[in-house]
């Protein structure tokens, strides 16, 4: 039967532990944006559609370097006139959201290059992550399981005992490492567009290592010191 309750016979330590550790990024996100302007519906629709075909051509063509692709958000909005009283059209506005995630970072100073040359086209990114299955995460509470022992035993050996047993063991914590946008990727996106740049840039663009850590809190059981 578990003793809940510390007793002389049966004292307790409860200790926290830590893991920590640093590893290389798996995987790569960028976000493309094609803007669209035209005084025709139709043909600002057109020519959406078609800048958008081009990017995904490209993405696509990188074959197993890049992972996922996916449409985050397409729009196209009248834009009209300040004056008169009337309802008056003055262009159309649209604009298609692309989201990109790459695993082959060897392709990736290429491939933003080449998508922000495209006309009417932003990149940002990229923001560097660790897949939700990586080994780094159970690698990590592996770390804070064997500091949260080792933290015990040097309180039992301060106290001339050992351990006797384990009573509880729990996360003080989920793991912690940049996982997405929102959460800061790489310590922030650098915006690259095709008009500002004139022509497509040679990036070198370094993959920043990923900080993952866990964290539990663990309660033993003493044998009896002799104070």
């Amino acid at each position: 039967m578990t003793q809940e309750h510390p007793t002389p016979e049966a004292p307790q330590v409860t200790v926290r532990g830590e893991g920590r550790l640093e590893v290389d990024p798996e995987l790569a996100q960028v976000w493309v944006t094609v803007a669209v302007r035209g005084t025709d519906r139709a043909a600002a629709l057109a020519d959406l559609t078609g800048r958008n075909a081009r990017v995904l051509d490209l993405l696509k063509a990188q074959g197993t370097s890049v992972e996922k692709v996916e449409t985050g958000s397409l729009s196209i909005a009248p834009d009209l006139g300040r004056r008169g009283r009337g309802e008056r059209v003055q262009s159309y506005r649209g604009r298609v959201l692309v989201k990109a995630e790459l695993t082959d970072f060897t392709v990736l100073g290429e491939l933003v290059a080449r998508l922000a040359d495209l006309e009417m086209t932003s990149v940002e990114g990229p923001w560097w992550a660790l897949r939700p299955d990586s080994p780094a995460y159970a690698e990590a509470r592996r770390l804070a399981v064997t500091e949260a022992v080792q933290r015990a035993r040097a309180y039992a050996e301060a106290l001339g005992t050992s351990l006797a047993s384990l009573l509880e063991l729990s996360d003080a914590g989920a793991d912690r490492g940049p996982m997405s946008r929102d959460m800061g990727y790489g310590g922030g996106p650098v915006a690259f567009a095709a008009e500002a740049a004139g022509v497509a840039p040679a990036l070198d663009l370094e993959p920043q290592r990923q900080t993952v850590t866990a964290e539990v809190v663990a309660r033993f059981t003493m044998r009896p010191p002799a104070l």
